[in-house]
């Protein structure tokens, strides 16, 4: 009896070869839309699958292969004489080989597209062929990766059992559709969180209350490996890097590396780290730079151009800054790289690299320079954080800073200029451990206190990088990602010139805290929001 093999791709790479080679060994190849023109205009036989079924493609092609002429052929097993009488009472014949891949669903998540948009691209026969050829392996061979298309024919021109080789291409299967799943239940999951996230930065803040509705009693996430790496944060940890299905563009694995070593596990963090913070500044007709050392700023600053943005942010905490990692939000050129290369750096990250910069940068041999768009991330992302049997997820922080609900609490104002850095401080707060304080002036970081117990610490280390740098901190402000707890890190602020400061507000002491900025003379904007990052 002649074989038959079913091929239905949407990635057609490879698949003239695999199917001239079917049909060398005498397969009649059956087939679908798009492949079945591909198959044929290369002078190759092949039956439409309409054919078989009896039945036209309908719906520009969104039914053809739903039928029992398919599926029956697909799941007969052929040691059951009541599976095979089936077929030969229907009229139908046994398929032995299912080649099919699927819709571009992972692009069209990956670019954030609109949800009809989506949808089309949502394959239903495709997976559907792939699971039944799975199921049945015994008997059929089933493809979903053109990268076996070779293996198959070898194993087609041999005689002994291939068992084996069927059992490893029915676990690709069903890794690839639960893959696939996985990529289309986190992008809707992105959808409702963005949405979600939009009505409420358009509400302005609220107290955070419990919503069983807004959670899916289940998750269903799936990853696929990028690499292995060296280990993970210590050598004894072993470790590698997983790009989640449906990944949206802008996220880590769509980076393109251009030079130097191979990225470890803390690198990955740390550029993580590194464009989020530089992130709130994106798509803004500013330049912005952010130095980063063990996942927090060290520097961060806003200016004209990036060479001047480098200069400003690394002129915060230099000595912090060698072996960091820095972002811009715009394209690198060769003046910023010149100024790059006087500072040892493990990373440099940006959406683009002009081609002279490229030359100077790649001259240090070990400078990993990374390609990245920089989007402003939140907004239909979740997080997620790994705890002893479980995961605590969140809809991720959004690097948006709408000004709803702000409101000035002291008898004074901040002057123009205050708002302006008010605005920056809080920006950057966001990207700080906490807890956090960021002192500034003049649209840069002059001194970032992070990740102590104590508020006050934080405030103290602040203020200790600012006098290690010489800065005078006359008419800085400063930015508390939470609020003060009591009134003595406004009465140290103040005694170092601080003007101005901008926290959430919130704390049981608010009316004592604002009481001694008005002491003081400072101004004080409570934002009602806070920007915890543990």
């Amino acid at each position: 009896m002649t074989r038959r093999a079913l091929l239905s791709v949407s990635d057609k790479t490879g698949i003239i070869d695999f199917a001239r080679g079917l049909a060398d060994l005498g397969w009649t190849i059956l087939s679908t839309g798009g492949t079945a023109r591909t198959i044929r205009d290369a002078a190759i036989p092949v039956v439409d699958v309409s054919e078989v079924t009896g039945h036209p493609e309908m719906m520009q092609g969104r039914v053809k292969t739903l039928h029992p002429a398919i599926h029956a052929g697909i799941l007969a097993r052929r040691d059951r004489s009541d599976d095979l009488s089936a077929l030969e009472d229907m009229g139908y014949g046994p398929i032995d080989l299912v080649c099919v891949n699927l819709y571009p669903f992972h692009e069209a998540a990956a670019a954030n597209a609109p949800i009809p948009n989506a949808m089309e691209q949502v394959d239903i026969g495709g997976p559907t062929m792939l699971r039944a050829a799975a199921k049945n392996h015994e008997n059929v061979f089933v493809i979903v990766d053109p990268a076996d298309y070779d293996i198959v024919l070898d194993a087609l021109r041999q005689v002994e059992s291939v068992a084996s080789l069927r059992l490893e291409l029915a676990r690709k299967v069903f890794t690839h559709t639960a893959h696939y799943d996985a990529a289309i239940a986190s992008y809707m999951t992105r959808s409702m969180a963005r949405t979600r996230s939009t009505e409420a930065l358009r509400a302005g803040p609220r107290p955070g209350t419990a919503d069983d509705d807004e959670w899916p009693p289940s998750l269903v996430m799936g990853f696929s490996r990028v690499q292995s790496l060296r280990y993970g944060e210590n050598p004894d940890q072993p470790a590698a890097f997983y790009a989640e299905s449906g990944a949206p563009a802008g996220s880590l694995p769509f980076m393109r590396q251009l030079h130097g070593k191979e990225l470890s596990f803390n690198n990955l963090l740390d550029v993580e780290a590194t464009v989020t913070a530089v992130s709130a500044w994106h798509g803004e007709n500013t330049s912005a730079c952010v130095i980063v050392k063990h996942t927090t700023p060290c520097g961060l600053a806003l200016a004209e151009t990036a060479h001047e943005a480098w200069a400003r942010a690394l002129a915060c905490d230099p000595v912090s800054a060698f072996g960091g990692i820095v972002a811009f939000n715009g394209p690198v050129d060769a003046v910023t790289a010149e100024a790059l290369s006087g500072t040892f750096l493990e990373i440099v990250v940006a959406p683009s690299f002009e081609d002279r910069a490229l030359a100077v940068l790649q001259k240090k041999k070990n400078l990993r320079i990374l390609e990245l768009p920089v989007t402003q991330s939140g907004e239909g992302e979740l997080d997620y954080k790994r705890v002893r049997g479980g995961l605590l997820v969140q809809r991720r922080m959004s690097m948006r800073f709408p000004e709803t609900g702000w409101k000035v609490v002291t008898k004074r104002a901040p002057t123009d200029a205050e708002m302006k850095d008010l605005r920056f401080a809080w920006r950057a707060s966001a990207s700080v451990k906490s807890n956090a304080i960021v002192l500034a002036r003049d649209l840069r970081t002059v001194g970032i206190g992070a990740g102590q117990m104590s508020r006050v610490d934080s405030s103290r280390i602040a203020v200790m990088k600012a006098h290690d740098q010489n800065v005078d901190l006359t008419n800085a402000v400063l930015a508390s990602d939470a609020f003060f707890p009591f009134r003595d890190g406004v009465d140290a602020a103040a005694r170092e010139g601080v003007v101005a400061v901008i926290q959430p507000g919130g704390s049981v002491r608010d009316e004592e805290v604002i009481a001694a900025a008005d002491e003081h003379g400072m101004a004080m904007v409570f934002t009602g929001r806070r920007l915890f990052r543990h």
